[in-house]
C-alpha cells in the first residue's frame, strides 16, 4: 500500500530520481523555461521554489544548501543576486505549468515549467 505517500517516484529508483530533479531543476532555473512530462514538472516545482526562498534568504547557510543541490556554481551565485529583487515581494508561486500536447512517441501528457 502507498497511502499517504507523497512522493512521486517518477518510475526511477531514490539516486537517479534525486539526480533526475536536481538536473531539471538547474537548467530551469538557467533557462527560466523548460519542456518535460507534466508528472516531472509538478515535482520539480517543489525544488525550484525552495531554491528561490534559499536564494531569497541570501545568508551563508542557505547559499551553501543550494551550492550543495545545483550543479552549476556560477548559476547559483547569479540566482543569488537577483532572486530578491525578481521575487522579493512574493511569498512562494515562482513557477508556471503549462500543460502542451501529449507527446507523440507514447502519448505522455506534455508541460511547459517557467519561472514567473
Amino acid at each position: 500500500m502507498r497511502h499517504r505517500c507523497r512522493v512521486p517516484k517518477l518510475g526511477k529508483p531514490a539516486d537517479q530520481r534525486r539526480a533526475l530533479l536536481r538536473a531539471l531543476t538547474t537548467e530551469l532555473i538557467r533557462y527560466g523555461r523548460i519542456t518535460t512530462t507534466k508528472v516531472r514538472a509538478k515535482a520539480v516545482r517543489s525544488e525550484a521554489e525552495h531554491m528561490i526562498t534559499l536564494a531569497k534568504d541570501g545568508s551563508l547557510t542557505a547559499r551553501r544548501e543550494a551550492m550543495g543541490y545545483m550543479y552549476d556554481k556560477q548559476l547559483v551565485h547569479a540566482l543569488f543576486e537577483q532572486a530578491t529583487e525578481r521575487y522579493g515581494s512574493r511569498n512562494g508561486g515562482y513557477t508556471r505549468i503549462l500543460r502542451t500536447i501529449s507527446r507523440r512517441g507514447d502519448n505522455a501528457d506534455m508541460a511547459i515549467i517557467e519561472l514567473t
